[in-house]
């Protein structure tokens, strides 16, 4: 029975290959077809109308006054004029190329599930001890003011946890408060509040090698969100207390300076110093771009990436292991916390054209995706201006961006949402080697070497028949 059932879903994803490279086809052929030299010509525009679009929104961010807005129109009616001449050419071929391609999609990685190399392994858990002496920094502000609403510290008191609550009216320095905690005795630290605190938080409890718990009472709580946890709901977070497992993940820091998400360098880092960035975030980054995209304003900044320097960029994001890149539904979360690198973006426009390159093809040098477990950043500054966590920072320079791989154990509900897989990046190669073969190099991995599975002869791969 087990190689019966081996061999039908091998076969459903072989078929399912091919009908991935047919709809595909479809999608492509079918407007041409419909509308003859009509839809070539569409084609043509639609490629055109794109850089044109990416151009003018680079000069809506380069430029200020009159043509500012001129292009700012340009990007927004470029874009609609086009879809609309689409929808009055090819009528309804349009969204037949557009199911069909979502067909191909769906189908290719359906096909490519599970063929061994897309889906990482789970994260390891542990059931450890229940704390004894749990301590817990609150925010009162974070969130709106999330730790009120949910009852956080009702909640976590009746579990046992001590609570200590931030003074909103003043500056608190939430390290040395987690420091006093460890000083008293505390077996477990945890923080109620944004990126930025559960940072400082966390670095203590890894200092002291004792379990971090994660509340998620902040505004996005990224790092919640790449736990598994849910935002939704900060008072689940704290079921960890009496039901939980740990994970060991890994905490990145840029120079001294802890981040369990990211630290970023650039435009966007020099914006948010602005003291008038909190209470007008789209004014005051309109009014800074022109001048920090075209290198007027801004240290000039040079990225080492071990081989690879980065000249010039005007942003660089350095994250707490890598985001997904290959998924427009999961950019900015990351699939594991534990891979021991940093995940490197960096990007490099320097006029239209670039800006129009980038949108086209990312991957001509314009955008930057690299791994490391160290980065190096320079400045022509002794200083240079950083986002870390959400938290706007003057660091010294030059900033070394290093990750402490397994550094952090965090303490989680046994029972939460998890981390949402990513589906299997679409490999066209491969699934035509998937629809075209059986061999060994189409076969998926499970499927391979099965002790009740012989090979053919010559090494063709799997016998799937009998």
């Amino acid at each position: 029975m087990a190689v019966d059932l081996s061999r039908r879903a091998y076969r459903a994803q072989r078929w399912a290959a091919r009908g991935a490279l047919f709809a595909a086809a479809l999608a492509v052929v079918f407007p041409l077809l419909y509308g003859g030299l009509q839809g070539l010509v569409l084609l043509l525009c639609g490629a055109v109308g794109l850089a044109l679009s990416a151009a003018a929104l680079w000069w809506t961010l380069t430029l200020r006054g009159p043509l500012r807005w001129v292009a700012a129109l340009v990007a927004v009616c470029v874009p609609a004029a086009v879809i609309a001449l689409s929808a009055v050419l090819l009528f309804w071929a349009l969204p037949v190329s557009l199911a069909l391609w979502a067909l191909a999609v769906w189908s290719g990685r359906f096909a490519l599930r599970g063929t061994g190399s897309e889906q990482p392994e789970r994260q390891r858990e542990r059931r450890m001890p229940l704390p004894r002496r749990a301590v817990l920094i609150m925010n009162p502000r974070s969130g709106g003011g999330k730790v009120g609403r949910y009852r956080l510290r009702e909640k976590a008191e009746r579990l046992g946890a001590r609570v200590v609550l931030l003074d909103p009216e003043k500056e608190n320095d939430v390290t040395a408060m987690a420091r006093e905690a460890v000083a008293g005795g505390a077996d477990l630290l945890g923080a109620a509040g944004g990126d930025g605190t559960q940072a400082l938080v966390a670095a203590v409890a890894a200092e002291h090698d004792i379990p971090f718990l994660v509340i998620s009472a902040g505004t996005r709580n990224h790092f919640a969100l790449d736990l598994g946890l849910d935002r939704g709901d900060p008072a689940a977070c704290l079921n960890a207390l009496s039901d939980g497992v740990e994970l060991r993940v890994d905490l990145g820091f840029a120079g001294d300076q802890p981040f369990v998400n990211n630290a970023s360098f650039g435009a966007y880092a020099s914006i948010v110093q602005s003291p008038a960035y909190r209470n007008d975030k789209i004014g005051t980054s309109l009014e800074m771009l022109p001048d920090l995209l075209t290198g007027q304003q801004g240290a000039r900044l040079v990225a080492h990436v071990g081989d690879t320097s980065l000249d010039n960029p005007q942003a660089v994001l350095v994250s707490n292991n890598p985001y997904r890149t290959d998924d427009p539904f999961g950019l900015g979360r990351r699939e594991r916390l534990d891979t021991g690198v940093l995940g490197v973006l960096g990007v490099k426009v320097e006029s239209a054209v670039d800006a129009a390159a980038l949108l086209l093809d990312p991957s001509r040098g314009r955008l930057t995706n690299l791994t490391a477990p160290e980065v190096l950043i320079e400045g022509d500054r002794a200083e240079i201006e950083a986002g870390v966590d959400g938290e706007a920072l003057l660091l010294p320079a030059p900033v070394l961006c290093r990750i402490a791989p397994g550094a952090l154990r965090v303490r989680v509900p046994r029972k939460r949402p998890g981390v949402a897989q990513a589906p299997p990046r679409l490999n066209w190669r491969r699934l035509r080697k998937l629809a075209a073969t059986v061999g060994r190099t189409a076969a998926p991995s499970r499927f391979r070497h099965h002790p009740e599975i012989p090979d053919l002869p010559g090494g063709q791969g799997p016998f799937l028949g009998r």
